[in-house]
């Protein structure tokens, strides 16, 4: 192979790897509306594999108490046995709940409270991955921004094309890719992308196209 032929073949090659290297970011439209997006709020919260939750039957005593949900989802209680309550709100376990004793009590009322939120902890984490000096993954903070979550992760490493970083975001049943310019922020101060994080965001930095 000539030396004309040789370089061709390797300028291709370096083209393939710069252009594997950059993910597709999402549309701009859907972009600001995740960045704007809000978490459902804890009355809203669902419930988990871990959490604890208190049981109340008005003037039942004897029915009422602290369970824990367990691993298969379901938890256990008087007259009522087993009921799935992973992936339902405390409002309709409450209802589950009652409907469930309604034969052995008359018209009763049920409350469940939340009193511990041990799945929300691990499925409402953050994480960064990719050329970092620390990869983590680490429980979720109110006001918690891609700065922080940079800094936790010891910055960039040698190897980081920061500036290439994307931001991966469930919405509305999809994954949303949102560029951000990490070099720039850690950098030059530029927090134009220092965006507030949310449960569950991954952020990631690639590293530089050899």
């Amino acid at each position: 192979m000539g030396k004309r032929n040789m370089r061709w073949v390797i300028l291709m090659l370096l083209g393939t790897v710069v252009g594997c290297s950059s993910v597709n970011k999402s549309d701009s439209s859907l972009v600001e509306a995740a960045l704007n997006y809000k978490p459902q709020a804890m009355e809203n919260y669902v419930l988990g594999a871990g959490d604890v939750v208190q049981i109340n039957v008005w003037r039942n005593p004897d029915l009422s108490g602290e369970v824990k949900i367990r691993p298969d989802g379901k938890l256990s209680s008087p007259l009522v046995g087993d009921v799935k309550a992973a992936g339902l709100t405390p409002e309709q376990l409450s209802k589950e709940v009652r409907d469930r004793i309604a034969t052995y009590v008359r018209e009763p009322q049920v409350s469940v409270i939340v009193m511990a939120t041990e799945s929300y902890a691990f499925r409402n984490r953050v994480r960064v991955t990719g050329a970092v000096e620390k990869p983590l993954s680490i429980a979720y903070t109110e006001g918690m921004n891609v700065l922080d979550l940079l800094l936790s992760a010891g910055g960039l490493n040698d190897f980081a094309d920061g500036n290439d970083a994307v931001l991966y975001r469930q919405y509305e049943g999809q994954t949303v890719v949102i560029p951000v310019r990490a070099d720039d922020l850690l950098s030059r101060g530029d927090v134009s992308s220092n965006y507030r994080m949310l449960p569950g965001d991954i952020l990631t930095i690639p590293e530089k196209a050899l």
